[in-house]
């Protein structure tokens, strides 16, 4: 039967929706200016701000990622931070080696012709020198092939006056009393060095204090001395490192001479022919009894002659050298307390009550009968501020000048700034009736004289650390720059490496 619609009216019909059609006839949707199809581009990437739902039995919190764990290196040992701080480098092996250098002597050290030279420290002596600590780490011996001192006036003198104690003329045992102070970096320890140097050249007994500030700041044990003293303390840690610092630097001095004198205080511990350095180290090996054999050690080295039942065993002492560093820390309150909870003077403990005493004169006897040098220096990079040891240095300085206490120009301290009169005490030395016993005397440092400087700078350029010509204006030039010729700020000049154009 045929079909009542024709096939015009089939195409007036409206055409179907596109969701009816199968998927296969569906026309694939292509973006446009662009090869590939919809069905092969990536998926829309979730929004940072969207939430997934939980799921069942999981909880809601935000997860931490655990983090990895942080491999720790090992701790610095017990005292290793401490002795990185203070070691000392006395060469550097990349300066260059200056030819024809002389060493320091007996000889030369009085010879006036080396005047503004270089002067090598032996090296025999540089273990003397690092036990007595006469280097400091912030020096600069590191930046040289080996350590040396220039030679200046004070050098000179300081050479002069060692070598006429030692020697056989009217100076032989005389005993010399000063006090070194100047600006910073003036040279104040190197000065000291110096005379640690030619007392070594010279077989004396160096004894020293590298830096006063140790005993008073209450890093150290202390106790009572006794119980009829107990106002006065004692550090017996201290004065075993004393004993340890005289014996190593020495040695050689030390167990050459035996024991001449009665020590009642050891009781049995000291025996008939006993040497000097035995009888040091019971201190450093017992320091409960250190303070003791220090006095026994003392008295054995400020013998003239031997005590009945020694005698056979004597031998003449040699000349001592007694040198501290920063002596203004000893001339206020310690920090240490006592039983009252009060704090202690510096004055009032017996190790620097000891060394005190040295700068004044014996009324009978010389505080050094064999001779000697007692060497003392202020600090002017870490001094305190007291009142009383600016106005002592000028009493001391106008009394060196001539100027009697009775005068109106004589310093006086002012009473509203309570000047402390156990510090002007310790600085006031009346003049001994013994022939040879010195007073007190002040020496300040100042800088370096034009050719003194001159050899200085040259040993810079010599060694490779300064490319410039040293000439007579550049020295002049640099002269000023350094306030004078302050030999601390000569070497910082010197330590900048120029190259000339």
């Amino acid at each position: 039967m045929v079909s009542s619609f024709c096939w015009s009216c089939l195409t007036r019909l409206p055409s179907a929706p596109r969701a009816i059609l199968p998927p296969t006839l569906t026309a694939q949707r292509v973006a446009a200016f662009h090869t590939s199809t919809a069905l092969f581009s990536s998926p829309v990437k979730k929004k940072k701000g969207d939430v997934v739902p939980a799921k069942f039995r999981q909880a809601k919190s935000a997860k931490m990622k655990k983090k990895k764990p942080v491999e720790r290196t090992r701790p610095p040992a017990v005292g290793e931070r401490k002795a990185l701080k203070k070691r000392i480098v006395l060469s550097n092996p990349n300066a260059l080696e200056i030819e024809g250098m002389q060493d320091l002597s007996a000889d030369n050290m009085v010879d006036a012709r080396l005047r503004g030279s270089i002067l090598g420290l032996p090296v025999p002596m540089l273990d003397q020198l690092r036990a007595v600590q006469a280097f400091k780490p912030k020096q600069g011996w590191s930046i040289f092939r080996r350590p040396g001192t220039v030679v200046r006036r004070e050098t000179l003198e300081l050479g002069r006056l060692i070598d006429g104690i030692s020697g056989e003329g009217e100076n032989k045992g005389r005993v010399v009393r000063k006090i070194v102070t100047g600006v910073r970096g003036s040279g104040k320890t190197v000065h000291l060095l110096q005379a640690m140097s030619m007392a070594f050249t010279k077989n004396w007994v160096v004894i020293t204090v590298p830096e006063a500030q140790d005993l008073v700041i209450a890093n150290t044990a202390y106790a009572p001395l006794s119980d009829e003293n107990p106002n006065v303390y004692v550090q017996n840690d201290a004065t075993a490192a004393l004993l340890s610092r005289t014996v190593t630097a020495n040695q050689n001095v030390l167990s050459s001479l035996s024991v001449s004198q009665a020590h009642p205080a050891l009781k049995s511990a000291v025996k008939p022919g006993m040497t000097l350095e035995a009888l040091a180290k019971l201190g450093i090996q017992d320091p409960a009894a250190a303070w003791n054999v220090f006095q026994a050690l003392w008295t054995e080295l400020t013998a003239s002659s031997p005590a009945p039942g020694f005698e056979g065993t004597f031998k003449p002492r040699p000349p001592v050298l007694v040198t501290l560093d920063n002596l203004a820390h000893w001339m206020k309150e310690s920090k240490y307390n006592s039983i009252d909870c009060k704090p202690i003077h510096a004055h009032d403990l017996v190790f620097v009550q000891h060394f005190l005493s040295l700068l004044k004169p014996n009324a009978d006897k010389p505080t050094l009968p064999n001779g000697g040098l007692i060497l003392y220096s202020t600090s002017a990079s870490n001094s305190p501020t007291i009142y009383g040891v600016t106005v002592a240095l000028q009493q001391l300085a106008a009394r060196q000048a001539g100027v009697k206490p009775s005068s109106p120009e004589y310093p006086q301290a002012d009473p509203f700034l309570n000047a402390d009169n156990r510090v002007l005490a310790a600085f006031d030395s009346s003049k001994s009736t013994a022939p040879k016993e010195g007073s007190l005397e002040l020496q300040t440092l100042g800088g370096l004289t034009r050719e003194e400087a001159q050899g200085f700078m040259e040993y810079f350029a010599r060694s490779g650390l300064l490319r410039e010509n040293v000439t007579d204006a550049w020295v002049g030039e640099k002269w000023s720059l350094a306030g004078g010729g302050v030999i601390g700020e000569l070497e910082k000049l010197g330590r900048r490496l120029r190259v000339v154009a």
